[in-house]
């Protein structure tokens, strides 16, 4: 979602500039975190134009499917996200606007998708649940280096750092 300084300066000069776009953010399912699914999101907003500082006022919604705490299925999780997003086009631009979050613009094209892409970052709940009562029937109960305990699982397995204090128990049963 890119926007010239020249058409900010002239839709936004007298009033706040609108716009309302899908964009594609599906890069996000291939970095390192919980999306498993993310088709494009809806952001609409405006823009304002004040001195040298350019002001995003977006809502940035969509859907995500994540992963389900207990059971690993896909749990789908609908958001939407109010942001603020402030720009400076300024040449004096220093340390005080970088510490109160103004990000200076270089060039003459403003690139509002990664900033879109790390509010959606930032929404992304600890843990979701799945309400669906089939879900905890098909939940996995292995996988690859790994293996669901339950309390009679426990009680039937030995622990493997413990085996071979379990055949000494054995060798002194069969002695007497």
């Amino acid at each position: 979602m890119k926007f010239t300084i020249g058409e900010i300066k002239k839709n936004a000069a007298q009033q706040p500039f609108a716009f309302d776009e899908k964009v594609d953010v599906s890069e996000l399912e291939t970095m390192d975190n919980d999306i498993r699914k993310l088709k494009s999101v809806r952001v609409c907003g405006n823009c304002i134009l004040e001195g040298d500082e350019i002001i995003f006022s977006m809502t940035i919604s969509g859907e995500m499917i994540l992963p389900c705490a207990r059971t690993l299925v896909d749990v789908p999780y609908p958001f939407e996200i109010k942001a603020d997003e402030v720009f400076s086009i300024s040449p004096y631009y220093g340390e005080e606007e970088e510490e109160n979050e103004i990000h200076f613009v270089e060039g003459e094209v403003l690139d509002l998708t990664p900033y879109i892409k790390e509010n959606i970052l930032l929404e992304i709940p600890f843990r979701v649940f799945s309400d669906d009562k089939e879900a905890h029937k098909n939940t996995p109960l292995k996988g690859e280096g790994w293996e669901l305990a339950t309390e009679k699982t426990k009680k039937e397995s030995i622990d493997p750092r413990l085996k071979k204090l379990q055949s000494f128990f054995e060798d002194n049963k069969k002695e007497k």
